[in-house]
């Protein structure tokens, strides 16, 4: 997708996502980077999102990101986001939401 990425990554307890999270975005940046002068201006935003799944729901969410694309004619990624933070029970301010 142009705008948001999904991803199923399985974690050390050794390693807090905001760590991971810093070092996905600080290789990848770098690599785009480095593959053409059009993405020199290429920037992740500030923020992220994180939500945990359990084994049992695996196979669900390797679905649901294959077929991303599919997803989002009917729903874009801003309204997608917005659900699954009304869904998990967690509070926002839509100020602070988008770069």
């Amino acid at each position: 997708m142009e705008d948001h990425v999904h991803l199923a990554i399985r974690i050390s307890r050794q390693i807090t996502i905001a760590d991971l999270i810093e070092k996905l975005k600080s290789s990848s940046s770098k690599w785009i980077k480095s593959q053409s002068p059009v993405f020199v201006d290429f920037a992740w935003q500030r923020g992220y999102g994180a939500f945990s799944v359990g084994p049992s729901d695996l196979d669900a969410l390797v679905q649901y990101i294959d077929k991303q694309e599919e997803h989002h004619r009917k729903q874009d990624f801003q309204d997608e986001f917005r659900m699954f933070l009304r869904k998990y029970g967690i509070e926002f301010d839509e100020r602070y939401l988008w770069d």
